[in-house]
């Protein structure tokens, strides 16, 4: 049986060796004087799904591109994306028979919980992620009659403080730390991880996935 996985439509080139789904329990056990334990059954928690998977910095002949070789960085740079936009994306495990036949899929919507890098592979942490939303009650107050106009009416006012404008600028100049990415650099200061092109043709770096650590990078 082979297995393909997706992490928001980003094919893994190298299919994880196992996969763990974990079932949070909720249930809560009580003991009854005379009666023993109870148990109330409650709804499950949110799933956890985790994975090793590895990411080949060259291309290796059991490794699969499907729309073209791409370095360690990419995917590296995708995991960091996932994490710092705080969106919930879709987490597919698809399942075929040697014959091509699709046999059954995982299809989850999930938060990219945390991860660790090593040598080898990424380890990766994914917990379910529902859609929610708060609920608005319209409350209508009661007409005064003219038989009750000796009643006092009472409102009541819900102030609502200004939102703050900030004047905070974004620093003309950067200093790279162990594990900074030049696309997370200009996702935090300029807002935008798309600029990086920008800011590597700015600093004369040839291969934005290169910079290390001490390195000043303008920002403006």
């Amino acid at each position: 049986m082979a297995y393909a996985f997706y992490l928001d439509g980003v094919h893994l080139p190298v299919t994880p060796s196992k996969l763990q789904t974990k079932i949070k329990n909720q249930n809560k056990t009580i003991t009854l004087i005379n009666d023993g334990e109870i148990n109330f059954i409650k709804s499950p928690g949110l799933t956890e799904i985790d994975f090793e998977v590895l990411i080949p910095q060259v291309k290796y002949p059991f490794a699969t591109y499907k729309d073209g070789f791409k370095t360690a960085s990419y995917f590296l740079e995708k995991f960091e994306q996932l994490k710092t936009d705080m969106k919930p994306f879709q987490f597919i495990v698809s399942r075929v028979s040697p014959r091509g036949k699709l046999l059954f899929d995982t299809n989850i919507k999930v938060s990219l919980e945390d991860y660790s890098i090593t040598e080898d592979a990424n380890c990766i942490k994914l917990k379910q992620y529902k859609d929610y939303g708060t609920k608005t009650v319209t409350i209508k107050p009661k007409t005064a009659s003219i038989a009750s106009v000796s009643k006092v009416m009472v409102a009541t006012t819900v102030s609502i403080d200004p939102v703050r404008e900030t004047t905070r600028e974004a620093p003309k100049t950067y200093t790279v730390v162990n594990g900074d990415t030049l696309w997370a650099i200009c996702k935090k200061y300029l807002g935008d991880g798309e600029k990086y092109p920008e800011i590597a043709s700015l600093n004369g770096i040839s291969n934005p996935n290169l910079i290390y650590p001490g390195q000043v990078i303008k920002l403006e």
